[in-house]
């Protein structure tokens, strides 16, 4: 793969003085909406996972990934705050309108990400805590400072970072990596880049405008859509194989199938798109707000079997 680097451009600076800092700044540092979907795959995770575990602990589990995902994003926008403040779609965040300080965001990740791996560790088990350690410095080192300014791979080598939560929250039960958790990082993996990539599609002017080298932005739309195709047939094959290898029933199978094939005929239209007329690009958006739907119907499908199957309702 070449890696090619893509100088950062200028930005105006933040204002001098920040205005007084709300609990509301630091809440959007840690990126609620990505959380959201962080938090509950994280929880099906543990959900699904074979065996027990006290509900305090199980709670104080889904607490440090959800602290630890707010931490890498506090990094994240940390980092970016220059990038941040010339993208139309993130110029009113924190640090870019000049609301916070770099330094505090900075120390407001750092912290919250150390406590959460510290406390993952002492009150879950350590291997838990050393993935949760593994999932933060993949996102705010490997993906942020690394690959997203240098390759148009970024999304698909940095997908990993967002695929740690449910791998996390089986460790958190069974303190052991298997074939099942890692098959559901590997759905996360690979749902990543058709999701990110319809976003990157109608966002693609931010992007160039900050020399962020996303897919549509390298490599043209019209190989980004290929992608999308690609990826959305492998997605559809990687969806089913916890139930082909048995470990879950046709309860999740067919909500997986259903499911996938729906994203696939959503995505059918944005990849064999060739003209877009005006920047409404509906099935691009179409497409991404339904993978989100997509994610937390295939994790909630999980979650329905595994309790289906441990009360012996199916077999």
């Amino acid at each position: 793969m070449t890696v090619t680097t893509y100088n950062e451009p200028a930005m105006t600076a933040a204002p001098a003085t920040p205005t007084p800092l709300e609990w509301r700044d630091f809440y959007a540092l840690t990126k609620p909406r990505v959380m959201s979907l962080v938090v509950f795959t994280g929880l099906c995770g543990l959900l699904a996972a074979p065996g027990t575990i006290h509900p305090v602990i199980g709670f104080t589990a889904v607490l440090c990934i959800a602290l630890g995902a707010g931490g890498s994003g506090a990094l994240n926008q940390w980092w970016e705050a220059d990038l941040d403040a010339g993208m139309k779609r993130t110029a009113k965040r924190p640090l870019p309108s000049g609301k916070m300080d770099r330094s505090n965001a900075r120390d407001f990740g750092i912290a919250l990400s150390v406590f959460s791996v510290l406390l993952m560790g002492l009150a879950v088990n350590w291997l838990a805590g050393a993935v949760l350690a593994l999932s933060i410095l993949y996102y705010a080192v490997v993906y942020t400072i690394w690959l997203k300014p240098r390759t148009p791979q970024n999304i698909v080598i940095g997908g990993a970072a967002g695929a740690f939560p449910p791998l996390i929250g089986w460790i958190a039960v069974t303190n052991q990596i298997t074939l099942m958790p890692i098959l559901l990082f590997t759905i996360i993996f690979v749902w990543t880049p058709p999701h990110f990539w319809a976003l990157a599609l109608f966002v693609k002017t931010d992007y160039a405008k900050v020399g962020i080298p996303m897919m549509p932005v390298v490599k043209g739309e019209a190989e980004t859509r290929r992608q999308i195709l690609i990826y959305s047939v492998v997605l559809l094959a990687v969806s089913v194989v916890p139930w082909a290898i048995g470990g879950t029933s046709w309860v999740y199978g067919l909500a997986a199938l259903a499911l996938s094939v729906a994203f696939l005929l959503i995505a059918l239209p944005v990849g064999l798109r060739q003209s877009v007329e005006g920047d409404k690009m509906k099935p691009e958006k179409r497409l991404f707000g339904y993978s989100v739907l997509y994610l937390f119907a295939l994790f909630a499908a999980l979650v329905v079997d595994a309790v289906l199957r441990n009360l012996g309702a199916i077999g």
